[in-house]
């Protein structure tokens, strides 16, 4: 593959992680609260960017709530314990709640919905919900990594006699553990977040910290939006292949005008 090729790949790479709503909406989240760090609530033009890309982010969630509700009336995986179903439910049912009211919170903000007392109320009440989904998030990876470590050493057990890091179970595992471990730094961090938020510690949880927590918490998400993509191989190769040949293809048109002209 010439070097040529290679930028191709790499650029239809980018072309279809943008083109992913969650991975645009995680980047203005990360513009968003980095601008909130800066301006550690203070007025000016940060703050600005701070509420406008606020604002355009709503936009990027609308009807997202969907997908929670569809988790909430799914069925959990064969084997998983009643308290981590519940709570994974629970979990589901917060954010899905949070998502609903953030579009009448969205509405309020354009001046849609006239009610701004009511607006602020019910902004509230959904970050409540956030937060509440963040500690069921946490409680579940908590029990999903106590279970995952249980499996790992009985798995570690059998594979005495021969090296672990070349079992594909193992790995698997090993791998699935990693993703559940930052999958709980996130949602620890976006407890602090919603805390901040919410206004419920402000001495301690400044603007600043908010900013810098909900910052990190972006990039994560950003992280995990860009992981998930990679891990859909098949779905990857034919989505790069596609757009590759879509360059190619129109280089190919811009040069025979180019030549006519």
């Amino acid at each position: 593959m010439s070097t040529l090729d290679a930028t191709r790949a790499e650029l239809a790479l980018i072309v279809l992680y943008l083109n992913k709503a969650e991975a645009r909406d995680k980047i203005c989240r990360a513009i968003q609260y980095g601008s909130k760090f800066l301006s550690n609530g203070q007025p000016g033009t940060a703050q600005n960017v701070d509420k406008s890309t606020s604002l355009a982010r709503k936009v990027f969630r609308l009807f997202k709530f969907v997908n929670d509700l569809h988790g909430l009336i799914s069925p959990v995986p064969r084997g998983t314990p009643l308290p981590l179903a519940l709570l994974g439910k629970s979990k589901n049912a917060l954010l899905s709640t949070f998502l609903f009211l953030d579009q009448i919170v969205w509405l309020g903000r354009t001046g849609i919905y006239k009610n701004k007392e009511r607006t602020e109320l019910i902004g509230r009440i959904s970050l409540f919900c956030w937060m509440g989904s963040s500690i069921c998030t946490t409680l579940v990876e908590l029990g999903e990594l106590r279970r995952l470590s249980k499996s790992m050493k009985k798995l570690e057990k059998n594979l005495k006699d021969s090296d672990k890091h070349k079992n594909e179970e193992y790995c698997a595992k090993l791998q699935k553990s990693n993703e559940r471990t930052l999958a709980l730094v996130k949602a620890g961090l976006d407890i602090v977040v919603a805390v901040g938020l919410l206004q419920l510690a402000p001495k301690k949880v400044t603007p600043r910290v908010t900013g810098a927590f909900g910052f990190a918490t972006s990039f994560i998400s950003c992280y995990q939006v860009f992981d998930s993509m990679l891990a859909d191989k098949v779905v990857l190769c034919v989505a790069v292949a596609s757009i590759t040949t879509q360059v190619q293809g129109k280089l190919k048109w811009e040069a025979c005008f180019a030549h006519q002209a």
